[in-house]
């Protein structure tokens, strides 16, 4: 397989190599500003009490902004998933539970003076502590990839229809106990286990896209007219509906990223998918930042204020990165040696490990 994406074997197996590929980054950088559009518009609104233009924009990403960036998880996870448990482990679950120990302490440390103001420290203590049974804010995706990986390596002798196929009926059921854990495994895990199990025929599709650029973009207007549609009337949560439009959203954003990489256009796009979970960590301090100043200071109408929250989470996330690694404070994006439980390989990087 090149970076181009094209298939160069037909087993999944051989979904393997260190170079990145271009439409996955373009499309992870697409699912990225999209996560971070939806917490800054809605964050925005929630303070000011209106909603502005971004609303519009965040609704109609809803029923695939999620869904995609699972998918594009699972895509790569046949080249692993046969490795030894410890190896697997090491690479799947503890890496990502360190990001997730190391941020979630992060980001008590700035929200704990308000809550203790208005709760007291006993309910800051008590909050952090259930933060590793319920996911807390922003970093649930991350909690929940390390769930993910678990049962798709533990079910892998199951029928792999048969494990589809519950998964599918489990994101159409809607299910909600209110335990983050137990909602977005039944809601997303159809969409990683597709990327694991379809891998060929995703990057067959891209590969198509990519040779008939004029088709894409058709099929790329149809769809956005249906989802939009499909939105706005209110219907596009019904049960199979949302199951259907996370898979075209999904197919759409493949597509998206294809042709991006396909005519190297906006290689801005690129770069945040590159680094989409480092964007995922930090961008939560520069957009609560910027919403609270902007909120008070700018004349801006609510929609271009939640615009600018989210230019400046994207772009202040990447900021916080390099600063991090100009004063060598590494283990904020790179999970130092101490914390692996198997040997460590080159390039050790979140990105690497990603």
């Amino acid at each position: 397989m090149t970076t181009s994406g094209t298939f160069a074997v037909a087993d999944r197996a051989a979904l393997s190599g260190t170079e990145r590929i271009d439409w996955v980054d373009y499309a992870k950088g697409i699912c990225i500003i999209m996560v971070v559009m939806m917490h800054s518009v809605l964050g925005v609104e929630l303070a000011a009490g209106q909603t502005g233009y971004m609303h519009l924009l965040v609704a109609f990403a809803k029923p695939f902004r999620m869904p995609d960036f699972f998918l594009i998880s699972g895509l790569f996870l046949a080249r692993v998933i046969d490795r030894d448990w410890r190896t697997y482990l090491d690479r799947k679950v503890v890496h990502f539970l360190y990001f997730y120990v190391l941020w979630v302490t992060i980001q008590f440390g700035f929200k704990a003076p308000g809550f203790a103001a208005e709760h007291g420290w006993a309910y800051v203590a008590n909050l952090y502590l259930i933060s590793y049974i319920e996911p807390f804010g922003t970093l649930w995706f991350i909690y929940m990839l390390p769930v993910f990986f678990i049962v798709t390596k533990l079910a892998r002798r199951v029928p792999p229809l048969l494990i589809w196929g519950i998964a599918a009926a489990l994101e159409m059921a809607h299910i909600a106990t209110g335990w983050t854990m137990i909602d977005e495994f039944c809601a997303r895990f159809v969409y990683f286990y597709s990327g694991y199990l379809f891998a060929t025929q995703v990057f067959a599709l891209s590969d198509r896209a990519r040779a008939k650029p004029v088709m894409a973009l058709v099929g790329l207007a149809a769809w956005a007219l249906v989802n939009a549609a499909l939105v706005y009337d209110g219907c596009s949560e019904w049960p199979v509906i949302s199951l259907m439009l996370g898979f075209a959203g999904a197919v759409a954003i493949i597509v998206m990223g294809t042709l991006l990489a396909k005519m190297q256009w906006l290689g801005f796009i690129r770069f945040f998918g590159e680094h989409s979970i480092v964007i995922y960590l930090a961008f939560f301090l520069p957009m609560a930042t910027s919403r609270a100043l902007l909120l008070k200071f700018s004349p801006f109408d609510i929609g271009t204020i939640s615009l600018l929250v989210t230019l400046c989470g994207v772009i202040g996330a990447l900021v916080i990165w390099r600063l991090a690694l100009m004063v060598r404070a590494n283990f904020l994006f790179e999970r130092p040696a101490a914390f692996w439980i198997a040997p460590k390989k080159k390039s050790a990087t979140l990105q690497a490990a990603e």
